[in-house]
Protein backbone atom coordinates (compact mmCIF):
# COMPACT_ATOMS: atom_id res chain seq x y z
CA UNK A 1 0.00 0.00 0.00
CA UNK A 2 2.74 2.46 0.57
CA UNK A 3 5.08 1.24 -2.16
CA UNK A 4 6.64 4.15 -3.70
CA UNK A 5 8.40 5.14 -7.17
CA UNK A 6 8.94 1.68 -8.13
CA UNK A 7 10.81 1.92 -11.84
CA UNK A 8 13.56 2.12 -13.35
CA UNK A 9 16.25 4.45 -12.18
CA UNK A 10 17.91 5.99 -14.99
CA UNK A 11 21.08 8.16 -14.64
CA UNK A 12 20.07 11.20 -16.40
CA UNK A 13 18.28 14.48 -15.76
CA UNK A 14 14.76 13.39 -17.03
CA UNK A 15 14.73 11.07 -14.01
CA UNK A 16 13.30 14.06 -11.96
CA UNK A 17 10.59 14.16 -14.14
CA UNK A 18 10.22 10.36 -14.06
CA UNK A 19 10.26 10.82 -10.00
CA UNK A 20 7.62 13.04 -10.81
CA UNK A 21 5.66 10.84 -12.80
CA UNK A 22 5.80 8.00 -9.80
CA UNK A 23 4.70 10.10 -7.61
CA UNK A 24 1.46 11.28 -9.17
CA UNK A 25 0.59 7.88 -10.01
CA UNK A 26 1.58 6.46 -6.33
CA UNK A 27 -0.58 9.41 -4.29
CA UNK A 28 -3.72 8.49 -6.58
CA UNK A 29 -3.48 4.62 -5.27
CA UNK A 30 -2.80 6.20 -1.90
CA UNK A 31 -5.87 8.53 -2.14
CA UNK A 32 -8.22 4.86 -3.68
CA UNK A 33 -6.71 2.89 -0.75
CA UNK A 34 -7.68 5.29 2.07
CA UNK A 35 -10.92 5.41 0.29
CA UNK A 36 -11.09 1.91 0.57
CA UNK A 37 -10.35 1.50 3.89
CA UNK A 38 -13.18 2.41 6.12
CA UNK A 39 -14.68 2.17 9.61
CA UNK A 40 -17.84 0.23 9.89
CA UNK A 41 -18.88 0.02 13.13
CA UNK A 42 -22.01 0.20 15.45
CA UNK A 43 -22.15 1.25 18.47
CA UNK A 44 -24.06 0.11 21.67
CA UNK A 45 -25.95 2.38 24.50
CA UNK A 46 -26.16 0.57 27.60
CA UNK A 47 -27.32 2.58 30.68
CA UNK A 48 -29.20 0.37 32.78
CA UNK A 49 -29.34 1.32 36.88
CA UNK A 50 -27.55 -0.58 39.00
CA UNK A 51 -30.61 -2.62 40.31
CA UNK A 52 -31.21 -3.87 37.15
CA UNK A 53 -27.71 -4.97 35.77
CA UNK A 54 -28.11 -6.98 38.93
CA UNK A 55 -31.46 -8.49 37.25
CA UNK A 56 -29.70 -8.68 34.33
CA UNK A 57 -26.78 -11.12 35.37
CA UNK A 58 -29.80 -13.35 36.33
CA UNK A 59 -31.23 -13.33 32.98
CA UNK A 60 -28.03 -14.40 31.47
CA UNK A 61 -27.79 -16.90 33.59
CA UNK A 62 -31.50 -18.10 32.92
CA UNK A 63 -30.54 -17.81 29.40
CA UNK A 64 -31.90 -20.03 26.84
CA UNK A 65 -35.38 -21.49 28.28
CA UNK A 66 -36.12 -17.98 30.36
CA UNK A 67 -35.30 -15.53 28.09
CA UNK A 68 -34.37 -16.52 24.89
CA UNK A 69 -37.46 -18.87 24.27
CA UNK A 70 -40.42 -18.12 21.51
CA UNK A 71 -42.73 -18.29 24.51
CA UNK A 72 -41.25 -16.06 26.48
CA UNK A 73 -40.46 -13.80 23.87
CA UNK A 74 -44.74 -14.29 23.10
CA UNK A 75 -45.49 -13.68 26.64
CA UNK A 76 -43.48 -10.08 27.30
CA UNK A 77 -44.69 -8.45 23.98
CA UNK A 78 -48.45 -9.83 25.25
CA UNK A 79 -47.59 -8.32 28.39
CA UNK A 80 -46.41 -4.60 27.33
CA UNK A 81 -49.19 -4.47 24.75
CA UNK A 82 -52.06 -5.52 26.56
CA UNK A 83 -50.60 -5.40 30.88
CA UNK A 84 -53.06 -3.78 33.00
CA UNK A 85 -50.52 -1.31 34.41
CA UNK A 86 -47.89 0.85 32.93
CA UNK A 87 -45.04 -0.50 34.98
CA UNK A 88 -46.05 -4.27 34.42
CA UNK A 89 -45.87 -2.98 30.28
CA UNK A 90 -42.69 -1.48 31.09
CA UNK A 91 -40.99 -4.28 32.83
CA UNK A 92 -42.11 -6.86 30.11
CA UNK A 93 -40.12 -4.76 27.75
CA UNK A 94 -37.26 -4.48 30.01
CA UNK A 95 -36.81 -8.64 30.11
CA UNK A 96 -37.65 -8.24 26.07
CA UNK A 97 -35.04 -6.09 25.59
CA UNK A 98 -32.42 -7.84 27.70
CA UNK A 99 -33.30 -11.15 26.40
CA UNK A 100 -32.74 -9.53 22.68
CA UNK A 101 -28.85 -8.79 23.48
CA UNK A 102 -28.62 -12.35 22.81
CA UNK A 103 -28.27 -13.36 18.97
CA UNK A 104 -30.50 -16.56 19.30
CA UNK A 105 -33.63 -13.96 20.52
CA UNK A 106 -33.07 -11.80 17.63
CA UNK A 107 -33.58 -13.99 15.22
CA UNK A 108 -36.78 -15.93 17.48
CA UNK A 109 -37.68 -12.04 17.53
CA UNK A 110 -38.08 -11.50 13.83
CA UNK A 111 -39.06 -14.97 12.85
CA UNK A 112 -42.52 -14.26 15.36
CA UNK A 113 -45.45 -12.91 13.30
CA UNK A 114 -46.07 -9.67 13.75
CA UNK A 115 -43.68 -9.06 16.82
CA UNK A 116 -42.02 -5.63 14.64
CA UNK A 117 -45.94 -4.65 14.69
CA UNK A 118 -46.37 -5.01 18.39
CA UNK A 119 -43.16 -3.47 19.08
CA UNK A 120 -43.78 -0.14 16.37
CA UNK A 121 -46.97 0.33 18.27
CA UNK A 122 -45.32 0.82 21.26
CA UNK A 123 -43.20 3.05 19.68
CA UNK A 124 -45.58 5.17 18.37
CA UNK A 125 -47.69 4.45 21.82
CA UNK A 126 -48.49 8.28 23.90
CA UNK A 127 -46.43 7.02 26.99
CA UNK A 128 -43.08 8.01 27.30
CA UNK A 129 -41.71 5.35 29.14
CA UNK A 130 -43.29 2.66 26.69
CA UNK A 131 -41.45 4.46 23.96
CA UNK A 132 -38.32 4.52 25.43
CA UNK A 133 -38.09 0.42 26.23
CA UNK A 134 -39.74 -0.05 22.74
CA UNK A 135 -36.58 2.63 21.66
CA UNK A 136 -34.34 0.46 23.07
CA UNK A 137 -35.42 -2.63 22.08
CA UNK A 138 -35.47 -1.60 18.59
CA UNK A 139 -31.42 -0.31 19.19
CA UNK A 140 -30.89 -4.07 20.36
CA UNK A 141 -31.74 -5.67 17.47
CA UNK A 142 -29.78 -2.83 15.53
CA UNK A 143 -26.52 -3.78 16.94
CA UNK A 144 -27.23 -7.21 14.78
CA UNK A 145 -24.40 -8.35 12.57
CA UNK A 146 -27.03 -10.19 10.76
CA UNK A 147 -28.72 -7.84 7.66
CA UNK A 148 -31.62 -9.35 7.73
CA UNK A 149 -32.44 -8.32 11.31
CA UNK A 150 -31.62 -4.79 10.20
CA UNK A 151 -34.35 -5.27 7.13
CA UNK A 152 -36.61 -6.39 9.88
CA UNK A 153 -36.48 -3.47 11.07
CA UNK A 154 -37.53 -1.18 8.25
CA UNK A 155 -41.42 -0.34 9.33
CA UNK A 156 -39.72 1.41 12.36
CA UNK A 157 -37.12 3.39 10.63
CA UNK A 158 -39.48 6.68 9.48
CA UNK A 159 -40.90 6.60 13.18
CA UNK A 160 -37.29 7.15 14.40
CA UNK A 161 -36.90 9.68 11.73
CA UNK A 162 -39.47 11.43 12.89
CA UNK A 163 -38.89 11.46 16.57
CA UNK A 164 -35.61 13.20 15.95
CA UNK A 165 -37.46 16.68 15.89
CA UNK A 166 -38.56 15.96 19.39
CA UNK A 167 -37.77 17.05 22.40
CA UNK A 168 -35.98 14.51 24.56
CA UNK A 169 -32.32 14.58 23.88
CA UNK A 170 -31.50 11.62 25.44
CA UNK A 171 -34.63 9.53 23.16
CA UNK A 172 -32.77 11.73 19.94
CA UNK A 173 -29.30 10.53 21.02
CA UNK A 174 -30.89 6.54 21.03
CA UNK A 175 -32.32 7.08 17.16
CA UNK A 176 -29.52 8.26 15.95
CA UNK A 177 -27.43 5.77 17.05
CA UNK A 178 -30.49 3.17 16.33
CA UNK A 179 -30.24 4.56 12.71
CA UNK A 180 -26.51 4.65 12.54
CA UNK A 181 -26.34 1.11 13.05
CA UNK A 182 -29.37 0.40 10.69
CA UNK A 183 -27.67 2.38 7.58
CA UNK A 184 -24.52 0.65 7.86
CA UNK A 185 -26.03 -2.71 7.78
CA UNK A 186 -28.37 -2.22 4.95
CA UNK A 187 -28.93 -0.63 1.57
CA UNK A 188 -32.83 -1.18 1.92
CA UNK A 189 -32.93 0.74 4.81
CA UNK A 190 -30.70 3.59 3.30
CA UNK A 191 -33.21 3.41 0.01
CA UNK A 192 -36.07 4.12 2.25
CA UNK A 193 -35.01 6.51 4.65
CA UNK A 194 -33.14 9.06 1.73
CA UNK A 195 -36.79 9.40 -0.05
CA UNK A 196 -38.13 10.15 3.77
CA UNK A 197 -35.80 12.89 4.28
CA UNK A 198 -32.75 11.75 6.54
CA UNK A 199 -30.20 14.11 5.15
CA UNK A 200 -32.40 17.62 6.28
CA UNK A 201 -33.39 15.74 9.14
CA UNK A 202 -29.89 15.05 10.40
CA UNK A 203 -28.93 18.59 8.81
CA UNK A 204 -31.57 20.17 11.72
CA UNK A 205 -29.87 17.95 14.69
CA UNK A 206 -27.06 19.93 13.88
CA UNK A 207 -28.74 23.00 15.41
CA UNK A 208 -28.82 21.08 18.64
CA UNK A 209 -27.47 22.47 21.88
CA UNK A 210 -26.56 18.56 23.22
CA UNK A 211 -23.35 17.48 23.14
CA UNK A 212 -24.65 14.03 23.16
CA UNK A 213 -26.82 14.67 20.44
CA UNK A 214 -24.01 15.91 18.39
CA UNK A 215 -21.75 12.99 18.88
CA UNK A 216 -24.71 10.69 18.01
CA UNK A 217 -25.32 12.79 14.82
CA UNK A 218 -21.92 12.49 13.75
CA UNK A 219 -22.39 8.70 13.98
CA UNK A 220 -25.16 8.34 12.29
CA UNK A 221 -23.54 10.89 9.49
CA UNK A 222 -20.49 8.59 8.98
CA UNK A 223 -22.41 5.94 8.65
CA UNK A 224 -24.51 6.93 5.85
CA UNK A 225 -21.34 8.43 4.19
CA UNK A 226 -19.75 5.24 4.47
CA UNK A 227 -22.70 3.34 1.85
CA UNK A 228 -20.46 2.04 -1.00
CA UNK A 229 -23.32 4.38 -3.17
CA UNK A 230 -22.67 8.08 -0.89
CA UNK A 231 -20.22 9.05 -3.42
CA UNK A 232 -22.12 8.82 -6.45
CA UNK A 233 -25.66 8.94 -5.05
CA UNK A 234 -25.92 10.40 -1.36
CA UNK A 235 -23.06 12.65 -1.14
CA UNK A 236 -23.17 14.42 -4.40
CA UNK A 237 -27.40 15.14 -4.54
CA UNK A 238 -27.85 15.43 -0.46
CA UNK A 239 -24.76 16.29 2.33
CA UNK A 240 -23.29 18.93 -0.36
CA UNK A 241 -26.39 20.59 -0.94
CA UNK A 242 -27.39 20.40 2.38
CA UNK A 243 -25.62 22.70 5.13
CA UNK A 244 -23.57 20.01 6.46
CA UNK A 245 -20.33 20.58 5.42
CA UNK A 246 -20.33 24.32 6.13
CA UNK A 247 -22.27 22.96 10.24
CA UNK A 248 -19.00 20.04 10.09
CA UNK A 249 -16.24 22.69 9.70
CA UNK A 250 -17.47 24.78 12.57
CA UNK A 251 -17.40 22.19 14.73
CA UNK A 252 -13.60 21.63 14.01
CA UNK A 253 -12.80 25.08 15.00
CA UNK A 254 -10.65 24.79 17.74
CA UNK A 255 -11.57 27.04 20.94
CA UNK A 256 -12.83 26.68 23.96
CA UNK A 257 -16.29 25.14 22.61
CA UNK A 258 -14.85 22.26 20.44
CA UNK A 259 -15.45 18.74 22.05
CA UNK A 260 -13.49 16.40 21.42
CA UNK A 261 -16.17 13.65 21.04
CA UNK A 262 -18.05 15.56 18.41
CA UNK A 263 -14.96 16.62 16.56
CA UNK A 264 -13.95 13.03 15.88
CA UNK A 265 -17.15 11.88 14.50
CA UNK A 266 -17.31 14.79 12.55
CA UNK A 267 -13.69 14.86 11.30
CA UNK A 268 -14.50 11.28 9.91
CA UNK A 269 -17.57 12.40 8.24
CA UNK A 270 -15.52 15.27 6.17
CA UNK A 271 -12.76 12.46 5.71
CA UNK A 272 -15.24 10.00 3.91
CA UNK A 273 -17.01 13.23 2.11
CA UNK A 274 -13.25 14.26 0.54
CA UNK A 275 -12.27 10.74 -0.28
CA UNK A 276 -15.47 10.65 -2.10
CA UNK A 277 -13.27 13.13 -4.37
CA UNK A 278 -17.40 14.63 -5.32
CA UNK A 279 -16.31 18.26 -4.76
CA UNK A 280 -13.01 18.54 -2.69
CA UNK A 281 -12.67 22.26 -4.25
CA UNK A 282 -16.09 23.35 -2.59
CA UNK A 283 -14.62 22.18 0.73
CA UNK A 284 -11.52 24.02 0.28
CA UNK A 285 -13.70 27.38 -0.74
CA UNK A 286 -15.34 26.73 2.61
CA UNK A 287 -12.24 27.12 4.54
CA UNK A 288 -11.37 23.05 5.49
CA UNK A 289 -7.99 23.47 4.46
CA UNK A 290 -7.51 26.60 6.94
CA UNK A 291 -10.23 24.37 9.73
CA UNK A 292 -7.93 21.77 9.78
CA UNK A 293 -4.21 23.74 9.45
CA UNK A 294 -5.33 25.52 13.09
CA UNK A 295 -6.70 22.36 14.63
CA UNK A 296 -3.65 20.42 13.62
CA UNK A 297 -1.68 23.58 15.65
CA UNK A 298 -4.35 22.65 18.37
CA UNK A 299 -3.56 19.28 18.52
CA UNK A 300 -0.09 19.95 18.45
CA UNK A 301 -0.31 22.12 21.09
CA UNK A 302 -2.45 19.89 23.09
CA UNK A 303 -0.22 16.88 23.04
CA UNK A 304 2.72 18.84 24.64
CA UNK A 305 0.26 19.59 27.93
CA UNK A 306 -1.08 16.53 28.45
CA UNK A 307 -0.35 12.42 28.55
CA UNK A 308 -4.37 12.05 27.36
CA UNK A 309 -3.90 8.98 24.75
CA UNK A 310 -7.75 9.83 23.10
CA UNK A 311 -5.61 12.76 21.38
CA UNK A 312 -4.99 10.16 18.43
CA UNK A 313 -8.40 9.65 17.90
CA UNK A 314 -8.89 13.01 16.48
CA UNK A 315 -5.11 13.29 15.07
CA UNK A 316 -5.82 10.51 12.79
CA UNK A 317 -8.49 11.62 10.59
CA UNK A 318 -7.31 15.12 11.11
CA UNK A 319 -3.93 14.19 8.95
CA UNK A 320 -6.32 12.23 6.35
CA UNK A 321 -8.23 15.14 5.52
CA UNK A 322 -5.43 17.22 5.32
CA UNK A 323 -3.65 14.89 3.40
CA UNK A 324 -6.33 14.70 1.01
CA UNK A 325 -7.49 17.74 0.37
CA UNK A 326 -3.18 18.52 -0.52
CA UNK A 327 -3.25 16.82 -3.40
CA UNK A 328 -6.46 18.28 -4.92
CA UNK A 329 -5.45 20.93 -8.39
CA UNK A 330 -7.74 23.55 -6.14
CA UNK A 331 -5.33 24.18 -3.45
CA UNK A 332 -2.62 25.37 -5.92
CA UNK A 333 -5.50 28.23 -7.23
CA UNK A 334 -6.75 28.95 -2.92
CA UNK A 335 -3.53 28.55 -1.62
CA UNK A 336 -3.96 31.25 0.68
CA UNK A 337 -7.01 29.07 2.64
CA UNK A 338 -3.83 27.80 4.52
CA UNK A 339 -3.30 31.35 6.07
CA UNK A 340 -0.30 29.47 8.03
CA UNK A 341 3.33 29.95 8.23
CA UNK A 342 5.15 27.00 6.78
CA UNK A 343 6.94 26.55 9.76
CA UNK A 344 4.09 26.44 12.15
CA UNK A 345 2.47 23.11 10.03
CA UNK A 346 5.80 21.70 9.73
CA UNK A 347 7.00 21.90 13.74
CA UNK A 348 3.45 21.18 14.69
CA UNK A 349 3.42 17.96 12.76
CA UNK A 350 6.56 17.05 14.42
CA UNK A 351 5.39 17.40 17.17
CA UNK A 352 2.39 15.06 16.36
CA UNK A 353 5.01 12.14 15.19
CA UNK A 354 7.48 12.81 18.33
CA UNK A 355 4.15 12.01 20.11
CA UNK A 356 3.00 9.20 18.22
CA UNK A 357 6.33 7.90 17.85
CA UNK A 358 6.22 7.57 22.01
CA UNK A 359 2.67 6.67 22.26
CA UNK A 360 1.04 5.46 19.09
CA UNK A 361 3.70 4.44 16.66
CA UNK A 362 0.47 3.31 14.19
CA UNK A 363 0.09 6.12 13.31
CA UNK A 364 3.17 7.73 12.10
CA UNK A 365 2.33 6.54 8.88
CA UNK A 366 -0.88 8.97 9.03
CA UNK A 367 1.60 11.53 9.65
CA UNK A 368 4.48 11.49 7.25
CA UNK A 369 1.69 10.54 4.50
CA UNK A 370 0.73 14.46 5.11
CA UNK A 371 4.15 15.25 5.42
CA UNK A 372 4.69 14.35 2.14
CA UNK A 373 2.39 15.52 0.51
CA UNK A 374 3.06 18.84 1.66
CA UNK A 375 6.63 18.40 0.51
CA UNK A 376 5.63 16.63 -2.96
CA UNK A 377 5.00 19.95 -4.07
CA UNK A 378 6.50 22.85 -2.54
CA UNK A 379 10.01 24.26 -2.31
CA UNK A 380 8.87 26.26 0.98
CA UNK A 381 7.61 23.12 2.74
CA UNK A 382 10.56 21.68 2.18
CA UNK A 383 12.64 24.86 2.91
CA UNK A 384 10.59 24.59 6.46
CA UNK A 385 11.86 21.07 7.26
CA UNK A 386 15.46 21.99 6.48
CA UNK A 387 15.39 25.89 8.61
CA UNK A 388 13.84 24.12 11.21
CA UNK A 389 16.31 20.98 11.25
CA UNK A 390 14.63 18.31 10.97
CA UNK A 391 16.07 15.61 9.01
CA UNK A 392 18.06 14.38 11.91
CA UNK A 393 14.82 13.67 13.38
CA UNK A 394 12.98 12.38 10.46
CA UNK A 395 15.87 9.59 10.27
CA UNK A 396 15.86 8.62 13.77
CA UNK A 397 12.45 7.00 12.69
CA UNK A 398 13.68 4.89 10.31
CA UNK A 399 13.82 1.89 12.32
CA UNK A 400 10.28 1.88 13.53
CA UNK A 401 8.75 -0.31 10.37
CA UNK A 402 9.69 -1.03 6.70
CA UNK A 403 6.12 1.45 5.88
CA UNK A 404 7.78 4.07 7.92
CA UNK A 405 11.18 3.24 6.47
CA UNK A 406 9.93 3.86 2.81
CA UNK A 407 7.24 7.28 4.21
CA UNK A 408 10.52 8.67 5.50
CA UNK A 409 12.49 8.17 2.47
CA UNK A 410 10.13 9.18 0.23
CA UNK A 411 9.96 12.93 2.02
CA UNK A 412 13.65 12.98 1.60
CA UNK A 413 13.47 12.44 -2.24
CA UNK A 414 10.83 14.84 -2.15
CA UNK A 415 13.32 17.07 -0.70
CA UNK A 416 16.80 15.82 -2.47
CA UNK A 417 14.66 16.45 -6.28
CA UNK A 418 14.01 20.35 -5.54
CA UNK A 419 17.51 20.91 -6.80
CA UNK A 420 21.10 21.23 -5.96
CA UNK A 421 20.48 24.44 -3.38
CA UNK A 422 18.31 21.52 -1.34
CA UNK A 423 20.90 18.16 -1.76
CA UNK A 424 23.52 20.99 -0.36
CA UNK A 425 21.53 21.53 2.51
CA UNK A 426 21.34 17.83 3.02
CA UNK A 427 24.57 17.14 3.16
CA UNK A 428 26.95 16.37 5.00
CA UNK A 429 25.19 15.29 7.75
CA UNK A 430 23.81 11.74 9.33
CA UNK A 431 21.98 11.12 5.44
CA UNK A 432 24.71 8.79 3.99
CA UNK A 433 25.47 6.19 7.01
CA UNK A 434 21.33 5.98 7.07
CA UNK A 435 21.19 5.39 3.55
CA UNK A 436 24.14 2.59 3.84
CA UNK A 437 21.95 0.98 6.69
CA UNK A 438 19.09 0.77 5.22
CA UNK A 439 20.70 -0.57 2.14
CA UNK A 440 20.94 -3.66 4.62
CA UNK A 441 17.53 -4.00 4.51
CA UNK A 442 15.84 -7.25 3.17
CA UNK A 443 12.55 -5.50 2.01
CA UNK A 444 12.35 -4.23 -1.84
CA UNK A 445 10.56 -1.12 -1.20
CA UNK A 446 13.04 0.33 1.55
CA UNK A 447 16.22 -0.62 -0.43
CA UNK A 448 14.80 0.75 -3.93
CA UNK A 449 13.44 3.80 -2.11
CA UNK A 450 17.37 4.81 -1.00
CA UNK A 451 18.38 3.78 -4.26
CA UNK A 452 16.45 6.44 -5.63
CA UNK A 453 17.32 8.88 -2.81
CA UNK A 454 21.26 8.16 -3.35
CA UNK A 455 20.73 8.97 -7.11
CA UNK A 456 19.39 12.30 -6.68
CA UNK A 457 22.16 13.16 -4.50
CA UNK A 458 24.54 11.37 -6.82
CA UNK A 459 23.07 14.27 -9.44
CA UNK A 460 22.95 17.30 -7.26
CA UNK A 461 25.69 16.64 -4.96
CA UNK A 462 28.54 15.19 -6.74
CA UNK A 463 30.54 14.95 -4.10
CA UNK A 464 28.35 12.63 -2.19
CA UNK A 465 29.65 9.62 -4.75
CA UNK A 466 33.63 10.51 -3.22
CA UNK A 467 32.19 9.98 0.54
CA UNK A 468 30.02 6.58 -0.68
CA UNK A 469 32.84 4.88 -2.13
CA UNK A 470 34.98 5.63 0.70
CA UNK A 471 32.28 4.65 3.44
CA UNK A 472 32.28 1.20 1.17
CA UNK A 473 29.10 1.84 -0.80
CA UNK A 474 29.43 -0.35 -3.67
CA UNK A 475 29.58 -3.78 -1.75
CA UNK A 476 26.42 -2.77 -0.40
CA UNK A 477 25.07 -2.01 -3.50
CA UNK A 478 26.47 -5.98 -4.58
CA UNK A 479 23.92 -7.45 -2.11
CA UNK A 480 20.82 -6.42 -4.22
CA UNK A 481 22.64 -6.89 -7.81
CA UNK A 482 20.51 -10.47 -8.35
CA UNK A 483 17.44 -8.88 -7.35
CA UNK A 484 15.15 -8.44 -10.40
CA UNK A 485 13.08 -5.26 -8.80
CA UNK A 486 16.55 -3.40 -8.15
CA UNK A 487 18.80 -4.52 -10.88
CA UNK A 488 18.69 -1.50 -13.02
CA UNK A 489 18.59 0.65 -10.46
CA UNK A 490 21.52 -0.51 -8.76
CA UNK A 491 23.36 -1.22 -12.42
CA UNK A 492 22.72 2.64 -12.95
CA UNK A 493 24.31 4.16 -9.59
CA UNK A 494 27.03 1.45 -9.64
CA UNK A 495 28.35 3.16 -12.82
CA UNK A 496 27.52 6.60 -12.20
CA UNK A 497 30.25 5.69 -9.11
CA UNK A 498 32.45 3.93 -11.35
CA UNK A 499 32.92 6.77 -13.48
CA UNK A 500 33.85 9.58 -10.51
Amino acid sequence: MWSRRQGRLRPTVCAVEELRRRRREQEAALRKARREQQLVSKRLLREDAPEEAGEGCVAAILGEAEVRGQGKVQQFLRQAQRGTEEKEREGALVSLRRGLQHPETQQTFIQLEGSMRTLVGLLTSNQALLQLEAARCLHELSHSEQSTIAEACLPATSYLLTYLSGHSSDFIELCLYTLGNLIVESEAVRRQLLPQGIVPALAACIQSPHVAVLEALGYALSQLLQAKEAPEKIIPSSILASTLPQHMLQMLQPGPKLNPGVAVEFAWCLHYIICSQVSNPLLIGHGALSTLGLLLLDLAGAVQRTEDAGLELLACPVLRCLSNLLTEAAVETVGGQMQLRDERVVAALFILLQFFFQKQPSLLPEGLWLLNNLTANSPSFCTSLLSLDLIKSLLQLLPVSNVVSVMVLTVLCNVAEKGPAYCQRLWPGPLLPALLHTLAFSDTEVVGQSLELLHLLFLYQPEAVQVFLQQSGLQALERHQEEAQLQDRVYALQQTALQW
